[in-house]
């Protein structure tokens, strides 16, 4: 139920994805039409994203300077897998002083579809604007347990994962090793993946560990936002 405490953003929803979220419990998490039809609720207010755990202000004292250490690579490039309709993408696009060509992954097509419309300005928005000049932002639609069809391998510094280990192991453990098996095929050598999560370290930890032997593995406590405590599980190769 990891995925399910972290608090979410709920006075910025529609009462029907209020109602959505009510059911997710007995739900599960790795069900595309599940997310589809999450996405499709529309958002309250002027708020065009929707964070679960937290967005990129609370990530970017972390993120910030990973970036700045990996600046060998211009620009760095940035995998977001299972992105859904998160902050996550575009803070670092918007807001990241430094180049970064970021790609957000999702299954759902109705996500995707909604970051594309956000990205460019559509529905009488604005359209985002680069935090630097060369900086890029794209999402596609794809299965983050096969990145094969839109990614080489050894070719991100950074991947980031918000959640998405968190659903996919409601599907069984063997999708989120899965996950993660691709998740470390297309980390450079030199890269840095992030798991933003609310489970505890004493059930992430030796899964991260089995699962990515040869890479050093490290936790660091995020928060508390909105009283709850968030975990930053970091899989890094050699430095």
């Amino acid at each position: 139920m990891a995925a399910l405490r972290g608090t979410l953003h709920v006075a910025t929803l529609a009462a029907g994805t209020r109602r959505a979220l009510g059911s997710l419990a007995g739900s599960c998490l790795a069900d595309r039409c599940l997310w589809d039809k999450l996405h499709a609720q529309p958002l309250l207010g002027s708020v065009p994203t929707f964070d679960w755990f937290f967005g990129y202000e609370e990530a970017q004292g972390l993120l910030l300077p990973l970036l700045q250490g990996a600046r060998a690579a211009c620009p760095l490039r940035v995998l977001d897998v299972g992105c859904g309709t998160s902050s996550l993408c575009t803070g670092l696009y918007t807001k990241c002083p430094h180049p970064v060509d970021v790609l957000g992954l999702d299954f759902s097509p109705v996500a995707v579809a909604h970051m594309n419309r956000l990205l460019e300005g559509g529905q009488g928005q604005t359209p985002l604007n680069p935090g630097h000049p060369t900086s890029r932002l794209h999402f596609m639609q794809a299965d983050v347990k096969n990145l094969e069809p839109v990614a080489a391998s050894g070719s991100f510094q950074l991947v980031l994962d918000k959640g998405t280990w968190d659903a996919v192991a409601r599907g069984g453990l063997p999708g989120a090793y899965q996950l993660l098996s691709e998740c470390l095929r297309v980390l450079s050598p030199q890269g840095t993946l992030i798991q933003f999560s609310d489970e505890d370290p004493d059930v992430r930890l030796p899964c991260l560990e089995q699962g990515s032997q040869g890479w050093t593995v490290t936790v660091q406590e995020l928060g508390p936002f909105r009283g709850i405590t968030y975990f930053a599980y970091l899989v890094q190769g050699s430095q």
